[in-house]
């Protein structure tokens, strides 16, 4: 049965889910790029499966995911709810992951994109190959390299001379799949900036790695100048979201 709250709650999901999308196709449309090339993972963590099965009747099929194991019950719920499944959506890991933690990530995630250490790349790249074994995926486990602009190490991410060490790691692997960089732009210094840097290290990374042509860059604040830069995939939470809940499910 419905209730007045959840009738609430959808209408205002749909409502920042339209001016999000308003935006991005702006965005695309400045940058002369083409609508439909730039992908939105609406980012959820810290919100109920609840809201993410309201946001799969709105259309949207991308999730990201940054706490384990939050996600798994999350996905778990979803999978076992009355509602139907998860056929054709998919949550990608956007937060660092723990190596210990890899074994459950890969039982879930598309996607990684918080990978900036060979111990990280290790571990996934097992658990993979468990997951692959027991059927838990069909897919390798896409892997985004996180680029650090600031060279910040709490802030995660690797310094660009080290990328091609850690992408060559990825490709050695048979259950991975070098996906592209990550950026987290600084809260310091001009948004521009930085993703005109992103750009610049994304092209010549490219030169090396081609295939690795995703680029998950810009969030809420920042997604428009993020995708004039080239980004593939922006990360949108709290635009669409709202305030982070006082209470994490």
């Amino acid at each position: 049965m419905t209730t007045a709250e959840d009738d609430e709650r959808t209408a205002q999901l749909a409502e920042s889910l339209s001016r999000v999308r308003s935006r991005l196709d702006t965005a695309v449309d400045a940058a002369g790029r083409r609508r439909g090339d730039v992908e939105l993972l609406v980012v959820t963590k810290f919100f109920p499966a609840s809201d993410v099965q309201r946001l799969i009747t709105l259309g949207e099929k991308e999730f990201g995911e940054s706490r384990e194991p939050e996600a798994s019950r999350k996905i778990d719920e979803l999978r076992d709810a009355p509602t139907g499944g998860l056929e054709g959506i998919s949550f990608d890991m956007i937060g660092s992951v723990q190596t210990k933690k890899a074994r459950t990530v890969a039982r879930w995630a598309r996607a990684v994109h918080s990978v900036d250490r060979a111990k990280l790349i290790d571990h996934l790249s097992t658990a993979g190959v468990s997951a692959l074994d027991a059927g838990e995926r069909s897919t390798p486990l896409e892997v985004y390299l996180q680029l650090s602009l600031d060279g910040d190490p709490t802030r995660g991410g690797a310094l660009e001379d080290d990328l091609p060490e850690l992408a060559e790691r990825v490709e050695q692997s048979d259950s991975l799949a070098l996906r592209g960089l990550m950026v987290i732009a600084p809260l310091d210094g001009e948004i521009d900036d930085w993703m005109e840097r992103t750009a610049q290290v994304h092209e010549r990374f490219r030169g090396r790695f081609p295939q690795a042509t995703g680029l998950s860059a810009g969030m809420s604040s920042d997604l428009e100048s993020a995708v004039a830069h080239g980004s593939t995939c922006v990360r949108v939470g709290t635009a669409i979201m709202g305030p982070r809940p006082l209470v994490s499910h």
